[in-house]
This record gives structure tokens, sequence and C-alpha cells, in this order.
């Protein structure tokens, strides 16, 4: 999801069949890179590993030193202290290297949005403005707002696929839970407004009745689900473009929220700081 259009491949090493921080940085310093260590010479997206913090934490300890891994490989006890981990980052994709682009990590994991907003925004305002910034994990509709216009261009996360197992259907005005019951005569799509192939061909009452029998319903669903993130990334893309960017701010606020009192504190602070007023 990206309100640019980007032409080049890319591969996120996080999700390679060996984790890097066990074959060492010195390792990959000698096979020139990461390029050179897995010859493939487009994009890369690297990963810390910060995530593994929580979601591997019964197999992992934090305490001062750092996070103190037991390998699910072979056992081994691993301890990745913030000097290390910066060490391999510093060996891997920093911004004296001449990088497609800089991912942001570490914040999808539960902290407060106040914390979450300030962080995106010291990020963006260090990293180079002329490269993409990606945001790792975030994917709630109101965040991918607020984060481009807090300088962020491209984003990942399970959540549309990951809601949709849950009958839940993503609409600009936020969601759709169509196991409930009251759907259950709504002969209406997930939304008139959307052309995916699931509002085109079927109601939220046969979604509703197919939910409770048939696990094709998450599968409509999914596809709704993503065509309806692609589609605001697009709307984004397109309001920068027409330099009508905080327009397209006030007027998805509104339709999400209602009313001004209804907007997230965090939001409205984190986007006043770009000038961008909700009314």
């Amino acid at each position: 999801m990206s309100p640019y259009q980007v032409e080049q491949s890319t591969v996120d090493s996080t999700n390679s069949c060996f984790p890097l921080s066990l074959q060492g940085p010195d390792l990959i310093k000698k096979a020139n890179g990461l390029h050179g260590f897995m010859n493939w010479k487009r994009a890369l997206l690297t990963d810390s590993g910060g995530f593994q913090m929580v979601s591997l934490v019964e197999l992992a300890e934090v305490t001062e030193e750092g996070v103190r891994f037991r390998s699910p490989y072979d056992g081994k006890e691993i301890l990745l202290s913030p000097e290390k981990s910066i060490e391999i980052q510093n060996a891997l994709e920093m911004i004296k290297r001449d990088v497609s682009g800089f991912a942001i990590g570490g914040l999808s994991g539960g902290e407060e949005k106040d914390h979450f907003w300030r962080m995106v925004k010291l990020s963006t305002e260090y990293l180079p403005p002329e490269k993409p910034r990606y945001l790792m994990g975030v994917g709630y509709a109101t965040d991918l707002v607020v984060c481009v216009a807090l300088g962020c261009d491209m984003f990942d996360c399970v959540f549309p696929t990951r809601t949709a197992r849950f009958g839940s259907a993503l609409v600009p005005w936020g969601s759709l839970q169509l196991k409930h019951r009251q759907y259950a005569k709504d002969f209406e799509p997930i939304d008139e407004d959307c052309e995916c192939p699931t509002c085109k061909r079927y109601t939220r009452a046969y979604l509703h009745a197919l939910f409770r029998s048939d696990t094709a319903a998450l599968h409509h669903i999914t596809i709704h689900n993503i065509a309806y993130q692609l589609n605001l990334m697009r709307f984004i893309r397109e309001s920068i473009q027409q330099e009508k960017f905080p327009a397209f701010v006030q007027q998805f606020m509104k339709r999400m929220y209602g009313s001004v009192e209804q907007y997230p504190r965090w939001a409205i602070e984190a986007l006043s700081t770009v000038n961008i007023k909700l009314e």
C-alpha cells in the first residue's frame, strides 16, 4: 500500500528462510552486504527483529542487558543488546548508504497512540525526504491517513485480511460486523460505492448467511477489505498529486467519525503539527 507508484521490486528479508541475526554482521560484510549475500540486485526491506520481542515472547527474556532469545533452531541462547542491534543495522542499511528507501519499525506493538505518532514524526523528520519511508505493520485507516500526513509513503499490515476472518468488512465509516444478526435481511452490498467483485456480486445478507456455514465468506470479505485499503491509498495519492490532501483528510475524518467531538485526540494533535486543521 503506497501513495507512490513504486516500480522497483522489493523482497522482505524477514520472511527469508534464515534469520540474519544468526548469520552475524561479519559474514554479511564479507559478502559485500545483503545484496551480495543473497545475490539480489533490487531493493530489500530489512528488519531489526524488534517485533519478535512480542511475537516470540515465550522464547525471549527482556532485561536491562537486552533481549535474551532461545533459538527456535538449536535451542542456544542469543543476547541481542541495544548496542548489538545497532551494530547489525549499521552493517546492513543505514542513511549513509545510497539505499532505495527506509523502513520504520517497532510501532505496531500496542503502544499508546500519543507515543506512536510522535515517534513516526521523529523518524520521518530524520530520514531523507527524497527516499520512500516505509512504516511497518500499520494498517488501520486512520493511522494510514495520519502517517501519510506525517511523511510516510508505504505500509503493510495483516489487519485487512485478519479482520476479514472474523466477519468484519471495512467501510469508510468504520466496519460492518457481518456475522451479527442485524445483517440477516440486509440486501445492500457492503459498500455501494465499492467496485470490488464482492460488492458487485453479493449482499450483506448473503455474506451473513454464508459466514455461518462456509469459509468462502471469509475470502469474499478479504477481497473487499484489500480493495478498500488499495482504494484508500489511491485516493490519498490522487489528493496529493492534485494538492488537495488537507481537504481529503478533513473529509475522511468527518465520514469516519461524524463529528469533531468523536475524532481521536491523538490524530488531531498529530495532524496539527503538519498544519492540517480539523473542523
